[in-house]
Formats: structure tokens, C-alpha cells, sequence
């Protein structure tokens, strides 16, 4: 009895009775965009916090006195400020918000095609950036040099090989 009455306080269902198939999709929508103010990016619709559920009232009693979409919005962004819509208006103080994220998309473009078109310049040979091919070629003594490194290298990895190949084989 107890397991049943406790899994029947979980269900909590909003129900409201609306005038018109209108008046619910309107209300549907607008808790739909409507964000939660206690919740992180929730909107009313999917918030089972208190007052989300006072702001579902809210707007179930604002639909039904007849008001619109524009009136219900100016109402909850009058109390809870521009945060309450994921859809928040264009003025001075949202400018960042709607404007900043095209401006960075437009320069990050203009800098990769900036970028790649003067890689392929270079690639080219048509940049302007004058590459010394005329390098002296290695004295007798940088060259023994060169060659005794790479030797050491060569033996060096041959040694790494054979300590593992060893390992391996235990």
C-alpha cells in the first residue's frame, strides 16, 4: 500500500482545461519557449521546480484571460528579464548575443581562406618570398661528421631492435 501511494505522489500531471484546441497550443508553445529561471537551459515545459510551476500557472491564466504570444512574453520578460526566452530581443544590450557569433564564423573563414590561398602561393613560387636554393654543399670534415652520426643511429636502432626481438622470444 505504501509503495503505491508513494509512486502515486511521483506522478504528478499538470492538467488544464482550455476553451479551445487555440488556447492549448498556444499555451504549449509559449511553455515551450519560456525558460525555467531556476533550472540551467530548461524551459517550463520540462521544469519541475516550484516555480516553474507557478509560471506554467501564470501562463495557462494569461492564456485563458485572452492575452497574445507578445503580451505573455512582455509580461514574463517585464518580471524575469531577458533570461525567461531562449529567445531573448534585439536591443543594445543582446546585440553581443545575436551579433558576435556570425562576426567570429565571418573572420575565422576570412582567416582560413587568407591562410590557405598564401600556402599556395608559397607552394607555387608565387609569393614573393625568395627561397636560397644556392646552399653550400658540405666540406670533406661536416660530412665524415654527418656520416658517423648516422651510422651511430642506424646502430643504435638496430641494437633497440635486437634487446626487444630477445624480449620477446623470453
Amino acid at each position: 500500500m505504501a509503495c503505491l501511494l508513494s509512486a502515486a505522489s511521483y506522478a504528478a500531471i499538470d492538467v488544464y482545461d482550455f476553451d479551445s484546441v487555440q488556447q492549448e497550443a498556444q499555451y504549449r508553445g509559449l511553455i515551450e519557449e519560456l525558460r525555467c529561471p531556476k533550472c540551467q537551459n530548461q524551459n517550463l515545459a520540462g521544469s519541475d521546480a516550484p516555480i516553474a510551476q507557478d509560471l506554467k500557472q501564470k501562463t495557462y491564466d494569461l492564456v485563458k484571460d485572452g492575452r497574445s504570444d507578445g503580451e505573455i512574453r512582455a509580461y514574463m520578460q517585464e518580471r524575469y528579464g531577458d533570461f525567461i526566452s531562449y529567445k531573448p530581443p534585439v536591443r543594445p544590450s543582446t546585440w553581443i548575443l545575436w551579433f558576435f557569433p556570425p562576426l567570429l564564423l565571418i573572420v575565422l573563414l576570412i582567416g582560413w581562406f587568407w591562410q590557405s590561398k598564401r600556402r599556395q602561393l608559397v607552394a607555387s613560387g608565387e609569393s614573393g618570398v625568395k627561397v636560397d636554393n644556392n646552399t653550400a654543399a658540405l666540406s670533406v670534415a661536416e660530412q665524415a661528421e654527418l656520416d658517423r652520426l648516422l651510422s651511430r643511429a642506424d646502430n643504435d636502432k638496430k641494437n633497440d631492435h635486437e634487446i626487444t626481438s630477445l624480449e620477446d622470444k623470453k
